[in-house]
């Protein structure tokens, strides 16, 4: 799971618990600038199981967590609950796109909107 926050002009993702070890990584901080686009995707995790692993795991209808070489580019993904997903497209970044858990989506979208509003 993902835990997020918005601070300043820079959105902080911090990876909890053992997604750390899943995913290689304890946080990610990406410029809101380099926000292209924002979305709640439950569908997502169901309709692409797809791309080549770089680094992280893949468990079919368990997790997805990790860097992925995927059509769109690099992908990080780190989910367990489809239902809770957040897709995140980004622009001069080193991943494409994050697809990301998070407690609450809905809140989340509305404050990343929000802040990219702003």
């Amino acid at each position: 799971m993902i835990e997020p926050r918005i601070e300043g002009k820079t959105l902080i993702l911090e990876i909890k618990g053992v997604d750390k070890i899943w995913t290689l990584k304890g946080h990610l901080e990406i410029p809101l600038e380099h926000i292209k686009s924002v979305r709640t995707d439950s569908e997502i995790v169901k309709s692409y199981l797809g791309g080549v692993k770089v680094a992280g795991a893949r468990i079919p209808n368990v997790i997805k967590a990790g860097t992925f070489i995927e059509h769109e580019g690099k992908i990080f993904w780190d989910v367990h609950k489809p239902e809770v997903v957040v897709v995140l497209e980004l622009n001069n970044e080193n991943y494409s796109e994050l697809v990301i858990e998070v407690a609450d989506p809905a809140k989340f979208t509305e404050d990343l909107l929000n802040a990219l509003n702003a």
